[in-house]
């Protein structure tokens, strides 16, 4: 029963990666985005009032919710465009494993542009990787796996909307709030060379918020895909 429930998740995500990874549509789209941000960060920012490694974990976090919502916001829309998105509705597919593989794919792609998010304002800004990336890594992951635990949920409330990628950012934004604090806060400690164990008690927020997105998009995904 588990085995053909994860079987299904999988397939749903590995459907939408090979679809992403042969056209590259959102992951070009979000990766123009990153670049031409933090040229553009590198360029506003007043390096005698204030030093870039002092607000690039800001600047890192609020360029990767940008991204995201480029990538986020199109989550249903090849298979709106496409007329399958019915035809995924129609079949004998739970729509947990729907939301989970949705979910998979779309932290897989998010993952891979924060790490060159994190190349391009490390190089901008010049920033000192820590001794130890695993840390960082880990705060960056659960960051993204809870973004896209709600973004996925939202975009499918928006995708049946005539304005839905405006009113997704609209939705999203307020409920991200804890997300992108503890967020912003651990991953500054961190690039300021603070040991991993000063960040434990943000990254246990990080962990709850994750598991609490998930849940809820979990037990919410069927009632919004059915109206």
């Amino acid at each position: 029963m588990l085995t053909g429930f994860l079987g299904q998740v999988w397939a749903v995500a590995a459907k939408d990666l090979r679809v992403e990874f042969r056209t590259r549509e959102r992951i070009a789209a979000m990766g123009a985005f990153v670049v031409l941000t933090a040229l553009l960060f590198n360029y506003a920012v007043d390096r005698t009032a204030v030093h870039p490694r002092e607000i690039a974990a800001g600047l890192i976090w609020m360029t990767l919710v940008l991204a995201g919502l480029l990538g986020l916001g199109r989550t249903f829309e090849l298979e709106k465009e496409d007329g399958a998105l019915q035809g995924l509705l129609s079949a004998p597919l739970p729509r947990e494993a729907l939301y989970l593989g949705k979910v998979i794919s779309n932290a897989v792609l998010l993952f891979l542009v924060t790490g060159v998010t994190v190349l391009v304002f490390g190089v901008f800004f010049q920033l000192e990787v820590p001794g130890n990336p695993f840390p960082l890594a880990g705060v960056l992951l659960l960051g993204v796996l809870g973004f896209t635990a709600l973004g996925t949920l939202f975009s499918g409330i928006t995708a049946g909307t005539r304005m839905g990628e405006t009113l997704l950012p609209v939705l999203l934004f307020p409920l991200l709030v804890p997300l992108v604090v503890f967020g912003v806060a651990s991953t500054a400690s961190l690039l300021a060379g603070f040991p991993p164990a000063e960040v434990v008690g943000n990254l246990r927020i990080l962990g709850a918020f994750t598991l609490l997105a998930l849940t809820a998009g979990v037990a919410l995904f069927r009632f919004i895909v059915e109206e």
